[in-house]
């Protein structure tokens, strides 16, 4: 699996530590992680939670990343602006419970986790706690045993339900302010990561066209 992160401005600082934790816990599992920024408080490509959402949008349409796991101060923001697109079914994780059974009964491919609300002493413990449950078994397994059935179901139901209620990826890239579309993909290592793995040629050359 190819797991994105991706760091807003007011968090910044630490996106180091936590992509280094998301590695130590996932690797070792056979995914892989690429940092799509904001890389450290001094990175000069600024992302608003807004552009979070644009940005995993983007990566999880394209197929350039099977999963994203973002955030913000409170997690809130970045789950909203997330949960606007289509495809990018976002859970607001803070702890290894929410991520276990956010995986397990709603399988969705986006987390947004708070940053800094409650991130003190143990923190970064809990943050790799909630990486080892959201990635310790194929999502959509359900929970419990006897929910199995109705969950499924009803996360097909979802699916086709956003599949009515949001425009096209493209559609959405092309009617959006030029400007947000254009910061929130002008990170340091977006064109050598998404290019290389999109799936997509539309939504790559809307890309194109965006960053032109």
């Amino acid at each position: 699996m190819k797991i994105a992160l991706i760091n807003e401005n007011s968090q910044a600082a630490k996106n180091e530590m936590i992509c280094t934790t998301l590695k130590r816990v996932v690797e070792p599992m056979g995914h892989q992680v690429f940092n799509y920024g904001m890389c450290g408080a001094e990175d000069p490509h600024s992302l608003t939670y807004v552009q979070n959402g644009i940005l995993a949008a983007v990566l999880l349409n394209s197929k350039a990343a099977d999963y994203c796991i973002t955030g913000c101060g409170t997690g809130e923001g970045a789950m909203l602006a997330c949960n606007s697109f289509p495809r990018v079914l976002c859970g607001h994780i803070t702890s290894p419970l929410d991520a276990y059974l956010f995986s397990q009964v709603n399988d969705g491919n986006c987390v947004a986790l708070p940053f800094a609300e409650n991130f003190g002493w143990g923190g970064e413990l809990n943050l790799e706690y909630i990486f080892e449950k959201l990635f310790c078994a194929p999502g959509g397994g359900g929970y419990p045993p006897e929910r199995v059935e109705p969950e499924q179901r009803n996360k097909k139901i979802l699916d086709k339900v956003k599949e009515v209620t949001h425009a096209d990826m493209v559609t959405i890239l092309k009617n959006l302010d030029r400007e947000l579309v254009k910061g929130a993909l002008s990170g340091e290592k977006f064109q050598e990561y998404f290019y290389e793995n999109c799936k997509c040629e539309e939504i790559a050359a809307a890309v194109r066209e965006v960053l032109s």
